[in-house]
Formats: C-alpha cells, sequence, structure tokens
C-alpha cells in the first residue's frame, strides 16, 4: 500500500488506533510511540538529568498533522501544542496545498554566527582590518575545537568583521561563521568564540567581552512555497480577501504580531516535539521580521497567481538540529524524529517551515472567511467541558451545548453539566 499522510477520519480513531495508523504510514515499530505515553516518555529520573532543580515534569500534548506532501514525500507530522485547533488547523492547510502538488522548500547551508565583543579600542576602523588581515589565523584556531566537525564537512567558513556604534562607544564585533552540519550550533560556536577571543582582542588591540553565538541566524535559512487551489479555498473572493488580510499584516506591525504569532503556533509545536530549542527559533524568526529600514513586519506573503489560485511563501531562520541536547535525549523528541523519517536538520528545518506556512495559510483563511472564533472555539469547547468536569461520555453533548449557546466559557459549561446530570 502507498505511504501518504492523508488518512480520511483519523481525528475519529482512539489513541490506540492512531497510534498503529501513524506507525504504519512511518514505517516504524509501533512499539517506539510507546513512549508518548506519559508513564513511558519523560521520567523525573531523566528531567533532573536534563536541568536543574527539577520537581517534576510537565506534560504536553502531542498531535499527528495529517496531509502534508513536502517535496514529493508523504510525510505525518509530530506537533507538541496545548493550543486547541492548531493541529487540525495545520492539517487541512496540507489538504488544500496537495491539490497542486504540496509544499516545495529549500534552505541554505547550516550556518550559525558567534560573536566576539572587543570594547576600549582606540581605532576601530584599524582593528577591523587588523582582524580581517588576520582571517585564516583566527579560523584555523576556531576549527581546532572541533576537529570531529570538520570530519563531517562543516567547521568555520568566514570571519567578517562589523563596528557597532552605542551611546558607550563603538565596539568591534568580530562574526566566526561556522558551518554546524546536523546539530543547532550552540554549543560549537560558542566554544569557538572563546578559543579565539583573546587572540581577538590582541590583534584589535582591546578587551573581550561577550563571546556568544546570534539567535539571529539570518545565514541559515529555510524557504517554504505552496499553490492554495481557489476552489478549495472557497472561491476567488477568499484568495483576495486572503491576499488583503497578508497585505495588511506586512503594512501593519500590530497585524504582523499576531500574523507571525499564527505562523510560530505551526513552528514553536514541531520544534517542541523534536527536541529543539523553541526560544532560539522564535527569537531567530521574530528578529527576521524586521526589515532593513527597521519596520517590524510579517515574515510570510501571499499573492494570487495567474491562474487566480493563492500562492504562499516562508522564508526565516530555522536552527534546529538532529544531534545534541533534548533531541538525543528525550524519549518522545526521538519518537517523533522517527515518524518524520528525516536524516538532516537541514530537512527537519525545511519541513517546520513548511508548517508554519500551512498554519499561517488557515488562520489567514479563516480570518478572511468566518473569522478566528469560531473553528477555534469549537475545538476549544472540549477543553472548557473537560475544565468543568465534563466526562468523555459526556463531552459530546456538553460541547455541543456550549457551541449552539455561543457560550464558551467554565461557568457555562457547569451549568450544562449539572442540568444534563439532572436529567439523566
Amino acid at each position: 500500500m502507498p505511504r501518504t499522510s492523508r488518512i480520511p477520519g483519523f481525528r475519529d480513531l482512539s489513541v490506540s488506533e492512531r497510534r498503529a495508523r501513524v506507525a504504519e504510514t512511518a514505517e516504524i515499530d509501533p512499539q517506539s510511540l510507546a513512549v508518548f505515553d506519559p508513564e513511558r516518555g519523560l521520567g523525573v529520573d531523566l528531567a533532573d538529568r536534563l536541568i536543574e532543580n527539577v520537581v517534576g515534569v510537565l506534560g504536553v500534548p502531542v498531535g499527528i498533522a495529517t496531509n502534508f506532501v513536502v517535496n514529493g514525500r508523504e510525510l505525518l507530522v509530530p506537533m507538541a501544542t496545548e493550543e486547541a485547533s492548531v493541529v487540525a488547523a495545520a492539517s487541512n492547510a496540507a489538504r488544500i496545498a496537495r491539490v497542486h502538488g504540496g509544499f516545495t522548500t529549500s534552505a541554505t547551508t547550516p550556518i550559525m554566527q558567534a560573536q566576539v565583543q572587543i570594547v576600549g579600542v582606540a581605532d576601530p576602523e584599524g582593528a577591523r582590518l587588523r582582524l580581517l588581515e588576520h582571517r585564516d589565523e583566527l579560523i584555523a584556531l576556531a576549527d581546532s575545537q572541533d576537529p570531529l566537525l570538520g570530519k563531517l564537512g562543516g567547521g568555520v567558513r568566514d570571519l567578517t568583521v562589523r563596528l557597532v556604534p552605542s551611546r558607550a562607544g563603538t565596539y568591534v564585533v568580530a562574526h566566526l561563521h561556522v558551518d554546524v552540519r546536523d546539530a543547532m550550533g550552540a554549543n560549537a560556536v560558542n566554544t569557538m568564540a572563546e578559543a579565539v577571543a583573546d587572540r581577538a582582542g590582541e590583534i584589535a588591540g582591546g578587551r573581550t567581552l561577550l563571546r556568544i553565538l546570534t539567535n539571529k541566524a539570518d545565514l541559515r535559512l529555510a524557504r517554504a512555497r505552496a499553490v492554495f487551489d481557489a476552489d478549495a479555498l472557497g472561491g476567488g473572493t477568499v484568495v483576495d480577501d486572503i491576499v488583503h488580510a497578508a497585505a495588511l499584516a506586512e503594512a501593519d506591525p500590530y497585524r504582523a504580531a499576531t500574523h507571525n504569532k499564527g505562523i510560530m503556533n505551526g513552528i514553536s509545536a514541531v520544534v517542541l516535539a523534536t527536541g529543539n530549542d523553541t526560544r532560539a527559533v522564535e527569537a531567530g524568526a521574530h528578529s527576521h521580521a524586521v526589515s532593513p529600514d527597521g519596520r517590524y513586519t510579517s515574515l510570510s506573503r501571499f499573492e494570487k497567481d495567474a491562474d487566480g489560485n493563492l500562492v504562499g511563501t516562508l522564508e526565516l531562520p530555522m536552527a534546529v538540529g538532529l544531534v545534541g541536547g533534548a533531541t538525543k535525549a528525550h524519549p518522545v523528541a526521538k519518537a517523533a524524529l522517527s515518524v518524520l523519517g528525516v536524516s538532516s536538520a537541514t530537512e527537519l528545518a525545511e519541513i517546520i517551515t513548511a508548517v508554519g506556512l500551512a498554519q499561517n495559510l488557515a488562520a489567514v483563511r479563516a480570518l478572511a472567511t468566518e473569522g478566528i472564533q469560531r473553528g477555534h472555539m469549537s475545538l476549544h469547547a472540549r477543553n472548557v467541558a473537560t475544565t468543568a468536569g465534563a466526562t468523555p461520555e459526556e463531552l459530546p453533548a456538553v460541547v455541543a451545548r456550549l457551541i449552539a449557546d455561543k457560550a464558551v466559557r467554565v461557568d457555562h459549561a457547569e451549568r450544562v453539566l449539572a442540568e444534563l446530570r439532572a436529567n439523566a
């Protein structure tokens, strides 16, 4: 049976049935997904080895986004999020993208940068040139810190120097550009920055201060594009209105902030599920959303093509890895990566970006048609009903009533629940 991420009725299956379908589609051992059970996933003992002062673990729901086709490959995508409607919205947008072949992605080389700040330099312009004259020496010194990275095809690719004016004077800031291969790269580039700091300060004639990576990973970009069929979206008027909604996000930072948050709903969920650093990715994304003139704008773009369909594009920094950190230590992260079946950090970055574009399209389409609350609140109603104390058997009736009454609130759910039980 050909592998496909199109699984009609997936949401109607039980949890065990969903796992079985995921394992079958991903061609992995069903037992490998047992770690999704709280008691078999991240335990307190392992958590105590990951961070400090551990007192417990926090469970986050992990769902599977269906329907994704990325570069011709059928994918089921694990997403970790507490927000209702995120997984469903991404799946629905991916279904619409399938009409025209799904998502096409690409990426740059995985270059991370480390900064070395040098203060107290009498001649910053001269210091910049002196550092560049010693480029090969500094690169060799940095590369010597991680011979394995070099054997894997990575290592330092360049050294650049910037002069940064500030209220405290002009800083000389050296940047190491490092190909980190399948790592996120923070530890590697930080170690290299530490190693070259003293020599860089000596060459520049100043004192080195900060020696650390930058999360503005603008040399490590991932891109995704897709054609969303006009008829599947709801017609030409819907396409036009999505373009208008996206244009407001380009022009207005107040709209752009929420527009980009919608993108990150999808991106952060996959980043978290795979054990990567959500804060680093979010910092890189939002810094990338600042245009050269200093204006905060939208990360994605939507246009109408010659056939009247909607074309969506997204480009942003994507610093994720397959080695190091929680990606190897967290059992759920390892299971999530096995479901994806990715072979490189670059492939993972591209998939994550495709999910961000799908999530964005779903949100903007909802805003341009029925409004965000209708679909979101219908899913949120399940959380509200559960909070009010509804059992699994009572959930359908309570949810239906909350939606019908247009009052998705815990106090109303409690009243509805009391009425149902009184009449039982």
